[in-house]
């Protein structure tokens, strides 16, 4: 019994911190995307920021394989949150931010 309580407790503490987390760190969320040419999408952050990403390194593995097939990759949408594709597919908007951020090309409006 004291394996399950633990689990319950380790549970239930890490719920707490992931509820915290999110109260204090503020990761925008993607309200925009579109396709540009190639692998390319622009992409809009909820914080106004916006810049173009090469999705090309995501390309041909696992979930991503499809992917491959340039019309499929173009059926690209906005879920709430970040970029997904349906075949459930999706890139955390962190790693969007980054890659729009360490590319060079992010715009503040």
């Amino acid at each position: 019994m004291q394996n399950i309580r633990g689990v319950k407790e380790y549970s239930i503490l890490n719920h707490c911190i992931n509820i915290w987390f999110m109260d204090t760190v503020y990761m925008p969320r993607v309200i925009d995307a579109k396709y540009l040419h190639d692998y390319f999408i622009h992409v809009v952050f909820s914080n106004g920021k916006k810049g173009d990403v090469d999705l090309r390194p995501f390309l041909g593995q696992g979930v991503f394989e499809p992917l491959s097939n340039l019309t499929y990759f173009q059926k690209l949408f906005v879920d709430g949150w970040t970029i997904s594709w349906p075949n459930g597919a999706d890139i955390a908007p962190e790693t969007l931010y980054e890659l729009v951020e360490f590319s060079g090309e992010m715009v503040n409006e």
